[in-house]
């Protein structure tokens, strides 16, 4: 019988196949995270109780299959309408965009199950919650902006008396301002690029459609400076006087005080 002989280089190949064969358990199917121990008394709630712990530990997956196993072996349960809602929240939790858009889906189907249901006013915000984290920078598309938009306009439309609401406005304003902002960088562009008329077109109608964006100081500024620019100064002092008058903290603060001082000494000497 003869031996056959290996180099080293193959024998560490060989030893190191074997290590992974073992581990990967061949013939081993994966431990059931959703398996119930044998004679539990009360396996949804059993099922409901480990699924948030596992939602505490952030393991989303093995979370996400207890508690569809809740849902759909269990439906008069009376778990199964938080579960439904935990499978939703465990996807925003994961996050990443394949996540958040199972969530919105997770949540829209509670909606269409649900709609009466008490927990319906949080499973809209969620869809709401869900596209903001969806949201991608000022000069990407918008289409997730516009979604938590529309999603928690929604909300405050069906549900005016709840207790998340002020939660609800946080997230809209947060949507609002990323998708003011997109429009600001476009005026803005208009400005540097010396179009002033457009710049103006574009910063006057941002104020018309959100009067309370938070960086209202950067408008006033681009607003004023255009009209002042192209001879309006007249029109331009009340928008350099807002801005003082907001946001005496500005960045751009000092300038439109240097502005004011010129444009008044303009018009002292007409």
């Amino acid at each position: 019988m003869r031996l056959t002989i290996v180099s080293n280089g193959q024998a560490q190949l060989i030893s190191a196949s074997l290590c992974l064969l073992l581990a990967g358990g061949i013939g081993c199917t994966p431990a059931d995270p959703a398996a119930l121990p044998p004679g539990t008394p009360e396996p949804d709630r059993y099922l409901f109780e480990l699924g948030s712990t596992l939602v505490e530990d952030e393991d989303w997956g093995k979370a996400q299959t207890v508690f569809r196993r809740l849902v759909d072996v269990y439906p008069q349960s009376p778990y199964r309408f938080d579960a439904k809602l935990a499978i939703g929240d465990s996807f925003l939790g994961q996050g990443g965009l394949s996540s958040l858009v199972q969530a919105v889906n997770e949540f829209q189907e509670f909606l269409r199950f649900y709609p009466t249901h008490p927990r319906a006013a949080y499973a809209q915000l969620k869809i709401g919650v869900a596209y903001s984290e969806g949201m991608l920078s000022s000069d990407r598309d918008q289409s997730s902006t516009k979604g938590a938009i529309e999603a928690l306009e929604l909300f405050f439309e069906l549900y005016p008396d709840s207790d998340l609401t002020d939660e609800a406005r946080k997230w809209h304003r947060v949507a609002r301002d990323r998708l003011s902002e997109a429009d600001f960088r476009v005026g803005e562009f208009y400005f540097e690029a010396g179009w002033y008329p457009g710049a103006i077109i574009r910063m006057r109608a941002l104020l018309a459609d959100d009067p309370a964006y938070t960086e209202r100081d950067a408008v006033y500024f681009v607003l004023a400076e255009s009209l002042a620019i192209i001879n309006r100064e007249e029109e331009a002092l009340p928008y350099f006087n807002q801005l003082i008058d907001d946001y005496e903290d500005s960045v751009y603060a000092e300038r439109a005080r240097g502005r004011i001082t010129e444009i008044e000494t303009q018009i002292g000497k007409r």
